[in-house]
């Protein structure tokens, strides 16, 4: 009898482990990051053609991605299924909130509730910055051997952007000229909304080989939005995780 008690607390014991654990796992995997193209197919390959139609997530709730628009001719910025193409036409930068465009690189997700962390003052810099994402996803239970998307909100010291307007049938592709193609600044002390991309994985594929993150910006007063080239952090900002609870 004592036997038959004991193996059946052992059962319970190890029933309640397996359902504490797929809870856990399908907590965290709440979220999924998706993406089309790559960017090694740009650089090494040339390709800029059309990889997704954005109308395909017009419906999509809480949709967050950011990506670069047909024949790297602008940027693409969504937040909360709330959509900011961006252009350069005569020179001028130009928004776009339709959704009729299609993307050569695009990075998506959908998160219905984040997680807001006040990031400490010492975070100053880019590679600060990556340091404190991945650890403070690991302190909330993410997993980071998968893309997790981030947002940053509040007003940095500065940020270096540009908007992309590649020369149509130019195939020498580097980051540089990525950058120079379009427009591009330094902007300081404005108050912005980022998203950003997280993973140690894929390196030339939505992020570059020198860092694990790709975060494109808007300003709060919608007068810039585009990809982030450099950031440097002011006091009081804000990091929004996937609350996965």
């Amino acid at each position: 009898m004592k036997y038959i008690i004991f193996l059946l607390t052992v059962i319970s014991i190890a029933a309640c482990s397996t359902e504490n654990k797929e809870t856990k796992d399908k907590k965290a995997n709440k979220f999924k990051v998706e993406y089309y193209g790559a960017l090694k197919n740009m650089m090494h390959k040339g390709d800029v053609s059309a990889k997704a139609d954005l109308t395909d997530f017009k419906n999509a709730e809480h949709f967050y991605a950011l990506g670069a628009l047909e024949n790297l001719k602008g940027e693409i910025q969504i937040f909360d299924s709330k959509l900011f193409n961006t252009m350069v036409i005569d020179n001028t930068l130009t928004f776009d909130n339709s959704f009729n465009k299609k993307a050569t690189l695009l990075v998506y997700a959908s998160v219905n509730k984040w997680k807001s962390i006040d990031i400490p003052n010492n975070v100053v810099t880019y590679g600060q910055l990556e340091i404190y994402i991945e650890q403070t996803a690991k302190d909330n239970q993410i997993k980071i051997d998968e893309p997790f998307p981030f947002l940053l909100e509040g007003t940095p010291k500065s940020f270096d952007w540009h908007v992309i307007n590649w020369k149509d049938g130019d195939t020498d592709h580097s980051h540089e000229k990525h950058i120079s193609s379009g427009l591009n600044g330094s902007i300081e002390n404005r108050q912005v909304e980022m998203l950003g991309f997280y993973s140690d994985s894929h390196h030339a594929i939505f992020t570059h080989h020198t860092t694990n993150m790709h975060i494109h910006v808007k300003t709060v007063d919608n007068k810039i939005a585009g990809h982030v080239d450099g950031l440097t952090l002011g006091k009081g900002m804000i990091l929004k995780l996937p609350d996965i609870k």
